[in-house]
């Protein structure tokens, strides 16, 4: 197995006269089936393509980095990575992070923000007449008219901004291949314009006059969204249906004196097409031009294995379905066993597999009973406000998978690293037989699949709240915790349920924190993975955040915004460390709820309160 190259010096190795395809990526060059730039590049190479990829570039020379590699024959990709690059920088208090976990040591500042635009317009500078592809996270979010908080303002689809010629939206394995073949053939760039799940900018008289209401839609355009905010939450509702449908319409919005057309996305990708993915060679290594170096992200994912694509959970403020669709598109059984034997040959190996599991870990193999009535389902969510009666929820093809994985020879334990979804493994299911297998999951997961400490997400412990985000009542969680206590207890087990929560969701208010701390400390709960909501593209809490409507029901909704107002309900998490317990105190007094001062701090509190202040002094 060899890398992509990344050098002159390893293109000269293998005696190319040319590239096809060059790719520049915010990223370090992991050659991993979980990051986005080796995929492409793999999928090309597997069709015969020569590709080459420029991690990291510095953009702040001479620019050599754009240049050393020349002009490919086909076309630049350009991605700012496997997470959104503001994400990547900025905290949910816009400060400034000091690591990177996908740059070599960590290392901050090794790619600007908004690589996809920076990149872009560099490379349509130095090679005018080279098309430019933009993919990834990123760009896929941003395609139409999006809030921005980090600049905290409404902003265009981000092809209007970066000079591409073109955005791949979503996974962009079909759609790259489509693109390389048609330019392979002689098509000009600006003659593909209906490639499935590619955005493209036309001039405004192609913009359709009206919705046809079978192929296209048309949006409200970014400046009516500018004027008005309802607008914009009208066009969300549209843009995450069409989204999550099976077969979604073209969707258009007039922005300036262009038109940005984003194609339907492609229906999910069959058993074989998505082994066709994962079973290329990859090296599943970090590039040889970092050796000696960590990089984190790599770390965490070096012993993993995914099971699957897309998430039909819908959770309010999550980007996975808007990414890689609502519908489950599964690895066979042969595919994934073979890349655990793969990673039981790694030199580092020590018999542990870190995950098997997915964006949500255990969706394997599940649909709906009845496929066509799926293909015809717009709900953004298969789980809320209750599971659909038609999805079956069977669990046992995963506990299959489990079980063979841990006969590999080399495989001591295999743990599930990525979030669990209790209430998808506790939905009653009208077939009793899948009621006990799904049981017998839940007892197998806890018994055998967690390293010490199994993490889920009950997001919040107000209905009201959680109503707003997409999740379950917490009364189920209260279940799950009971089941996960109780194997524990007859199993002499001393295994951590570590939940994780948000504060400053849309909906939530400062005494929906004040009574979590209340709720979590009665379950003896020490929270540690909390967060403080983040705005990011194309998410119905962003939306919410930004417009201050539902836009499925164009109701308004309370958010926290300020500084002030999001560490008011922050520090709530933090009720046991006595640096924050004054202001706690104060806060509750003031919303008149001196109950919860008594249930979190109890008589003891104003002694505790005392000393704490005058040792400040």
């Amino acid at each position: 197995m060899q890398w992509l190259p990344t050098s002159k010096k390893e293109i000269d190795r293998l005696g190319w006269d040319y590239i096809d395809v060059i790719l520049f990526s915010g990223d370090a060059y992991i050659d991993h089936p979980s990051m986005g730039c080796a995929v492409i590049g793999r999928v090309l190479e597997s069709k015969g393509y020569r590709v080459a990829i420029v991690p990291q570039p510095n953009w702040q020379d001479d620019l050599r980095d754009f240049k050393k590699l020349g002009q490919p024959r086909l076309f630049f990709g350009v991605s700012a990575g496997a997470m959104d690059s503001m994400v990547n920088h900025y905290t949910a208090a816009r400060r400034k992070r000091s690591d990177d976990a996908y740059t070599p040591n960590g290392r901050h500042g090794a790619r600007p923000d908004y690589p996809t635009i920076v990149y872009c317009r560099i490379l349509k500078k130095l090679f005018p007449s080279v098309p430019v592809i933009a993919g990834g996270i990123e760009a896929s979010l941003r395609r139409l008219s999006h809030y921005d908080y980090w600049k905290d303002c409404l902003m265009p689809s981000i092809l209007t901004e970066c000079g591409a010629d073109m955005i791949v939206y979503g996974m962009g394995e079909k759609s790259i291949l489509e693109i390389a073949g048609q330019l392979k053939s002689g098509a000009d760039i600006s003659s593909l314009t209906d490639i499935p799940q590619t955005v493209v900018s036309l001039e405004r008289k192609y913009l359709p006059g009206q919705s046809d209401g079978t192929n296209d839609l048309i949006l409200h355009s970014y400046e009516s969204c500018l004027s008005d905010k309802k607008k914009q939450a009208e066009n969300f509702k549209h843009i995450e249906t069409e989204s999550n449908k099976w077969h979604g319409r073209n969707l258009w919005q007039a922005t300036g004196n262009r038109a940005i057309k984003v194609n339907r996305m492609y229906p999910p990708m069959t058993e074989t097409e998505i082994d066709a993915s994962f079973d290329l060679p990859y090296t599943r290594m970090p590039h040889p031009r970092y050796n000696g170096k960590t990089i984190p992200a790599y770390e965490m994912i070096r012993h993993s294995v995914t099971l699957h694509r897309g998430c039909f959970g819908g959770c309010a403020f999550c980007t996975i379905s808007a990414h890689q669709g609502k519908f489950i598109a599964s690895r066979s059984k042969k595919s994934i066993l073979r890349e655990v034997e793969q990673v039981t040959k790694m030199p580092d190996f020590k018999g542990y597999i870190s995950d098997l599991g997915g964006p949500s870990a255990n969706m394997y193999k599940m649909r709906g009973y009845d496929i066509d009535k799926c293909k015809k389902c717009a709900r953004p969510s298969c789980l809320h406000p209750k599971p659909c009666p038609n999805l079956d929820n069977n669990h046992a093809p995963l506990l299959d998978i489990y079980h063979e994985a841990d006969k590999i020879n080399g495989v001591k334990k295999s743990f599930i690293g990525s979030g669990v979804r209790y209430d998808l493994s506790m939905a009653v299911n009208k077939d009793n037989k899948v009621n006990n297998i799904n049981k017998r999951y839940n007892e197998e997961l806890i018994l055998h699949h967690v390293s010490g400490r199994l993490k889920v997400a009950p997001e919040h412990t107000s209905d009201r709240v959680l109503n707003c985000m997409r999740k379950p009542s917490f009364a189920l969680f209260y279940n799950f915790k009971s089941i996960f206590d109780n194997l524990n207890e007859s199993h002499n087990l001393r295994q951590q349920l570590i939940p994780y929560f948000i504060s400053s969701h849309p909906a939530c208010t400062e005494e929906d924190m004040a009574e979590l701390a209340a709720i979590t400390k009665k379950l003896h709960f020490h929270l540690e993975q909390v967060q403080d909501f983040t705005p990011t593209p194309m998410t119905v809490a962003s939306e919410i955040y930004y417009t201050g409507y539902h836009p499925y029901t164009m109701e308004q909704v309370y958010t926290a915004r300020t500084p002030e107002e999001k560490q008011n309900q922050r520090k709530y998490f933090f009720w046991y460390k006595p640096e924050y317990s004054g202001d706690i105190r104060k806060s509750l007094l003031r919303l008149n709820r001196q109950d919860i001062i008594k249930e979190l701090f109890g008589s003891s509190h104003r002694k505790q309160y005392n000393k704490y202040t005058n040792n400040k002094k």
